[in-house]
């Protein structure tokens, strides 16, 4: 799918009165200017540039700009020493987080053959307490990358590399707030009843993060399932065979085998959530109908998971059980291309220090190890219905998850741990499962993740991407947990 840009606000500074005195001091700041623009549009954003600000009034101009582009982050390169005078009106006007570079271009000065004019470009440090200070009195939200511009040769290339990756991490998290301020999360149904811990108003994910939450009815869905016609279902079960594997039954009590009917009516119902996301514009899904008797909304309900793994695996996340809160931590995880799948707490494995994680239901098929499987079962554990599920483990290697919650007063907060999915035997009864391993003992996992009050399912990702998180935790000015480190 085609990720969302963040709009990216970049303005150099330095001071006006520099430039009659140092010739080809300002034209050289320029350049190093364009470059840190380059390198900003080449991690994956859109730049909108307000050049180099050196007087108050241009600040107000580039803060006007800002306002007017409704920008999501905000990029002050430190060419050289500004008055913090001449800095904060170029973000005052777009209340939005800013980034300070404080990056030198060279490493060292040759101190006795230095002169001011070379002393003055390599002056970015000068000020950045300075404005710093402006900015925190201010209440304006900021961040410091302190490091090198330029790439240099010996041990000091290290500040190069680390001050572009922490950018790059910042970039990144900018694309994750503006694809939640502008996403679209359908709510279809309601939550399961009586997990207190998943309850949470709509008006608080509009206010905090700025996403909108349309509120869907199952007789939405009912429509556009009636509506998919045979050529349209015909190539949907193409793309779900080319997708899973049909298991066998197996041995639990509830394995059943995956029949022609019911593939077919799975099929069917994908048809009908594709024209869903469609018609309502949807970034995201979450879902619940408890249903009654076998009624038609219960074989609807029961048939979502074959459609919803598929619209999870293309970038538009569906959980389970009215979980709005993980559905939005799933869709963070897909948008930083670590995947996001639907997941809760098994079991401990107290021989091999594991946790086993999974859940019944859709998961995140682009990140199972291997072809994921289609399994029937008879009844679904906890729910009405029965139908197909859909059983994988996640690939291998270096893994995150990523919990969102609420506080006693209202704040929706972030919980994450980074860990390592590793190989082994899973359950076989038709959900995602794997075995995780953390940096604490799982006994210990478990009693600091809980301490944090968490939601009880969280989304789990592939690659460690806890500094992004942490990047996105600012931006969205959100309380972020982290998990044994």
């Amino acid at each position: 799918m085609d990720y969302v840009k963040a709009k990216i606000g970049v303005f150099g500074i330095g001071l006006a009165a520099y430039w009659p005195q140092f010739e080809g001091l300002k034209a050289q700041l320029e350049g190093y200017q364009l470059q840190v623009e380059a390198r900003v549009r080449d991690m994956g954003a859109e730049v909108v540039s307000a050049g180099l600000v050196d007087t108050a009034p241009a600040a107000q101009a580039a803060g006007d700009l800002f306002a007017r582009e409704n920008v999501d982050l905000m990029i002050c390169y430190v060419g050289t020493y500004a008055t913090s005078s001449q800095v904060l009106p170029a973000v005052q006007r777009r209340k939005a987080p800013v980034l300070i570079l404080n990056l030198q271009p060279l490493p060292s000065l040759d101190y006795p053959n230095t002169d001011t004019g070379k002393w003055l470009e390599n002056c970015c440090a000068c000020c950045v307490p300075e404005i710093s200070n402006a900015f925190a009195r201010s209440r304006i939200q900021f961040n410091v990358v302190s490091g090198l511009l330029l790439p240099t040769e010996g041990p000091a290339q290290r500040y190069y590399e680390r001050a572009w990756r922490e950018i790059e991490e910042w970039v990144h998290a900018a694309n994750v707030l503006r694809e939640l301020n502008y996403s679209r999360i359908g709510f279809l149904g309601h939550t399961y009843p009586g997990m207190l811990d998943m309850y949470s108003d709509f008006t608080m994910h509009h206010a905090q993060l700025g996403a909108h939450i349309e509120v869907l009815e199952m007789d939405d869905l009912e429509t556009r399932v009636e509506a998919a016609t045979e050529d349209e279902i015909d190539a949907k079960i193409t793309e779900i065979h080319q997708t899973f594997e049909i298991a066998e039954p197996g041995r639990d009590q509830i394995s059943q085998p995956v029949t022609e009917a019911s593939l077919r009516w799975s099929a069917q119902v994908a048809c009908g959530l594709d024209r869903l996301v469609t018609d309502f514009g949807l970034n995201g899904l979450t879902y619940y109908y408890r249903g009654w008797n076998g009624n038609r909304f219960e074989e609807l309900g029961a048939a979502l998971i074959v459609g919803n793994s598929l619209l999870t695996a293309r970038g538009i996340p569906a959980a389970g059980e009215g979980d709005l809160k993980t559905c939005i931590a799933m869709l963070i995880m897909d948008r930083l291309k670590a995947g996001g799948s639907y997941t809760e707490f098994y079991a401990m494995d107290f021989n091999e220090d594991f946790i086993l994680m999974g859940h019944d239901g859709p998961g995140h098929v682009a990140i199972s190890a291997q072809k994921p499987l289609l399994r029937g079962l008879g009844l679904f554990h906890g729910k009405r219905g029965y139908g197909i599920s859909v059983e994988f483990k996640v690939k291998t290697g270096p893994v995150t998850i990523l919990g969102l919650t609420q506080t006693a007063d209202g704040r929706l907060k972030l919980l994450a741990a980074e860990g390592e999915s590793i190989p082994g035997d899973t359950l076989q009864i038709g959900n995602t499962n794997s075995r995780l391993k953390f940096r604490l003992d799982p006994a210990t996992f478990m009693n600091e993740w809980a301490e944090q009050g968490p939601t009880h399912h969280c989304a789990l990702g592939v690659g460690h991407q806890l500094n992004k998180i942490k990047r996105l935790a600012r931006l969205v000015d959100r309380e972020l947990a982290v998990i044994g480190g």
